[in-house]
Order: structure tokens, then sequence, then C-alpha cells
């Protein structure tokens, strides 16, 4: 245990927690923690109570063990040490979300369930083919992540590795253009499944941009740098102009998933203290926020029948603590000063500006179009005249707990970011000097 804490503050590599051969010398089970993981293992183990605690249908019993069998794989993920353990995690994640969104989606679920696993498949297996690749070139065909970075790689051969991993991380986070899988699959899962894919699992494609594709594939960085700053920026735009225009709440949160995790992607990419920094702190509030919006759109068609903002309106007269706590996260994710969105946002954005000038200004677009969706949901679903399916109906106290615990999380990070700050800075860095020291310059 003592290890594990002590591995928050690492300063560069991981330090392995567990190390047991599995298939020869060559594939060992190895796992291991750092900053940067034990900051995400935090999130995906904050988050998942949250979203078992926010099942109230006669669903909860059927989704239980799913959830755990993913939470068990995210872990995974996070702490593989090795390519092919890795890969067997990526893929052990994606079991219980394929059979919770067949099994559960409102409608459609066959087709929108087949599209999200096909798109994940295909960039899965492009992945593998860059694992297989290093591993063939490492010492004694070895998989450890160590041995995997010592892999001298060509300008082309790291250019097809880096699209490997690329094409994968792309379709988990998702980037613009391959988004085509996430509105329909976010917005006719379960809330239960939309939470895990939104909070959880796209992490898993910014953290595979940050510990596998830069060290590994570190050579291609400079060809394509422009291109993933481009698409991501465009995501954000995008997804933002989107989430302007759509009624249903969940696809309304589906498309501003799109713009902020662009955003993130955009100051990873960037390459500097301030993006990674902001990035790892803004995929925490990401997961807590999108987690935040879900739950809530959720207690309302549960209590009101409805998520279409058409078909509500003055909720708030009734349920004053429910708007309170709604709002709290509305107001979070606008990235409202003193609320957990400001400080990641910030970094990102300055990071984006340092790259580029253009990039940043088209980037800032997201403080105002963030700001207008938001609201405007707030607005049209909280506030106004009531109906005959909201007035008077008043939301159980039991429900909102697990927006009680989101709000901390909302105003703490807010008030004392450097606290979470602290969990992964000196990780980071370590990080972003072996990047350097592979790619040879970095801001």
């Amino acid at each position: 245990m003592d290890l594990v804490f002590a591995s928050i503050h690492a300063d560069t590599a991981f330090r392995t927690v567990t190390d047991i051969p599995w298939l020869g010398d060559a594939i060992h089970f190895r796992l291991g923690m750092d900053g940067i993981t034990g900051f995400l293992l935090l999130l995906t183990n904050i988050l998942i109570p949250i979203i078992v605690l926010s099942n109230n249908t006669d669903k909860r019993p059927a989704l239980i063990p799913l959830v755990l069998f993913m939470q068990a794989g995210l872990n995974g993920v996070f702490m593989a040490q090795d390519g092919l353990l890795f890969y067997l995690f990526w893929e052990l994640a994606m079991i219980p979300i394929y059979f919770i969104t067949l099994l559960y989606s409102e409608r459609d679920s066959f087709t929108t369930t087949i599209r999200f696993f096909v798109y994940t498949f295909i960039g899965s297996l492009a992945m593998l083919a860059s694992l297989i690749f290093l591993g063939t070139k490492s010492v004694d065909g070895s998989f450890a992540y160590n041995d995997l970075y010592n892999v001298k790689l060509t300008l082309t051969e790291s250019i097809w590795v880096g699209a490997g991993f690329l094409l994968a991380f792309a379709v988990k986070i998702p980037l613009f253009p391959f988004h085509v899988w996430q509105p329909n699959t976010y917005t006719y899962a379960p809330a239960q499944g939309s939470m895990l894919l939104s909070g959880i699992m796209l992490k898993m494609g910014l953290y595979g941009l940050i510990r596998w594709y830069f060290p590994l594939a570190s050579e291609s960085i400079d060809f394509y740098q422009p291109i993933i700053m481009t698409l991501a920026v465009v995501g954000v735009i995008y997804g933002a102009i989107i989430a302007i225009r759509q009624d249903d709440m969940k696809r309304l949160i589906a498309y501003s998933s799109l713009s902020h995790v662009g955003l993130i992607a955009a100051g990873l990419f960037a390459l500097n203290s301030s993006g990674f920094n902001g990035g790892l702190l803004q995929m925490f509030v990401h997961g807590i926020n999108v987690v935040g919006l879900f739950i809530a759109v959720d207690i309302i068609e549960r209590n009101f029948g409805s998520r279409n903002l058409n078909e509500l309106g003055g909720i708030a007269k009734s349920n004053k603590l429910f708007t309170v706590l709604f709002f709290l996260v509305v107001i979070g994710t606008v990235a409202a000063p003193l609320t957990n969105g400001f400080p990641g946002e910030f970094l990102l954005l300055k990071s984006v500006f340092d790259f580029n000038t253009t990039f940043a200004v088209f980037a800032g677009l997201t403080i105002i179009l963030c700001a207008v969706y938001m609201l405007r949901m707030f607005q049209f679903s909280m506030l106004g005249e009531s109906n005959s399916e909201t007035e008077n109906k008043i939301i159980p106290v039991v429900e909102l707990l697990p927006l009680f615990i989101i709000a901390f999380f909302v105003i703490s990070i807010g008030l004392f970011p450097q606290w979470y700050l602290d969990f992964f800075q000196n990780s980071s860095k370590g990080l972003l000097n072996i990047i350097s020291n592979a790619k040879g310059v970095l801001s």
C-alpha cells in the first residue's frame, strides 16, 4: 500500500506493482502506477459507485456485474506495463459495454451497438498491429513498455506505427470525424451506459495518446501534429454548433462531449506543460461533469416522463434543491470561474495559444458556444411555465445523493485545483521529458 501511495508522486516512469510471467519471458502480467495512472484510477473508482448509485430502476441487478467487469478492464488499461496486456484490457473493457448497449438501449439497439463495435474493433486491430510490429523490433521480442520505448524506428516506420495507435485512440475519444458512432450510442444507451462511455471509457483514448502514442511513436509527432490539432479544433466548433440545435438532452450532452474532448486533445498535442497538466485535469473534470449531466437528465426523464426540451419547463418551482445541484453541474461544464471546469480549460486554451494563435481563437469559441447550449438546456428544462407533467411533482431527495457528490467535486476542484494537480504534475513533467528526449524538441 505504501508503494501505491508513493507512486502518486513518482517523477517519471511507472513503479511496478505486479510482475508475473504470463506467456513465456516475452509477455508479463505487469501492472504499475505513477501519478497519471493514480489520477485516472481515482476518477474511475469514484465514478463507478456514483454510476451504480444513480441507477434506481429494475435494471440495477443486471447492470452491476457488467459495470464491475468494466471497472476491472478500465483499471487494467491504466495500469498495464506490457503492450499485449494493455491490448487485452482494452478489449476486455469493450465486452460489458457491448452487452449494456445491446440489451438495454432504448431503440435500434442492434444497429447502434454494431456500429459502435465495428468502429472500435477496427481501431483496436490497428493498434494491435502497431504493438506487434514494435514487439518484433524489441529485445528478445519483449512487449514490456520500456522495451517497446527503446525500439528505434525510422520516420516511415514511426508514421505507420503512429497511425495504428492514433486510429484506435481517435475512435475511442472520439475525435472528429471518427465520432459517427457516438451520438446515437450516447443517446439510446441506458443512462448508466452513457455515463460509462462518456465519463470513463473515452479517457482510455486520451490516456493512450499520453502513455503509448507520444513516447512510442514520437518520431511521427511532427507529421501528425498539425493534422490532429486541426481535427481537434474542428471538433470543438462542430460539436458545439450541433449541440445548440438539439432538443433531446442526451444528444445535446453527446455533442457537447465531442466538443470538450476536442479541446483536451488539442491541448495534449500542443505538447507543452500547460497542455499536459490542463488535459489531465480536464479529463477528470469532464468525467465528473458529464456523469453529473447524465444523472440529472435521467432524474428528469424518470420523474417527468421526457427529456425533450420542448416538453419540459417549470421544474425549478417545485424542486429547488435539484435546481441548485443541476445548475452547479451546468456552470462547471461552462467553466465559470471558481468551478471545476475553469482551471483545466484555462490551461488548455493557454497551451493552444502558445502553439498557434489562430487555433486558439477558434478553440476559444468554446467559452461562448458552451454557455449557449448549456444555459439553453437549463432554461428550457428548469425555468419557464410548468405543464401537466412537470407541475407540482417533487423529486425524491434520495435520488439526489449522486448529484451531491458531483457538486462537491465541482466546487472543490474550482476552489483548490492545485490539490488535484499535485497528483500528477511530477509524472507529467517526467513523461514530457521522455517524449522530448525521443522527439528532440518540445516547448
